[in-house]
């Protein structure tokens, strides 16, 4: 992509999801910091700290869980997988039960709201861990969208995708 094309992906990205958190009145989201190859959620992620919306952020751990830090987004290191991850204090894995949005990354995700993440399967552990799940929307390139990703049974499906083009329900 272009630089002009990353930023008007950004904007139309930002747009989607404000929409979505705006629609469904959370006070509360799941996000992560993407990583260069990704969809730029940043701008989104300043938009919900600006109006006060609380957000966690996920810290991979050895054992392959996930525990959580409240923050904005600003501060960050390099996680386990060199993936950016927030800085803050760590809460633990079930700190996400509270949130009323959940945000997800992944590589692809098709038709039937099946994800494709990156391999490691924290999102998975974490979704399938949870007594009641609130919505579950992964954030992708268009062209991400596919007919079909290979899954195994211990893998999640997302309630729907936020795309450049639009907000998709499954």
């Amino acid at each position: 992509m272009t630089a002009r094309e990353r930023e008007l992906t950004t904007e139309q990205v930002s747009r989607h999801l404000e929409e979505l958190a705006t629609g469904l009145q959370v006070r509360s989201i799941s996000a992560y910091l993407p990583g260069q190859e990704e969809p730029n959620i940043r701008p989104f992620l300043n938009w919900a700290d600006a109006q006060g919306i609380r957000i966690l952020f996920p810290i991979s751990r050895d054992d392959g869980l996930l525990d959580w830090t409240v923050g904005d987004g600003d501060a960050e290191q390099e996680g386990l997988f060199g993936m950016p991850e927030a800085i803050g204090e760590l809460l633990s894995p079930i700190a996400i039960n509270d949130v009323d949005l959940i945000i997800v990354p992944a590589a692809s995700v098709d038709r039937t709201g099946m994800r494709m993440g990156w391999g490691r399967g924290y999102f998975d552990r974490t979704l399938g861990s949870m007594e009641k799940c609130p919505p579950v929307y992964a954030v992708i390139f268009d062209r991400e969208l596919v007919d079909s990703v290979p899954s195994e049974v211990h893998d999640k499906r997302v309630n729907g995708v936020v795309t450049p083009s639009a907000i998709i329900n499954f």
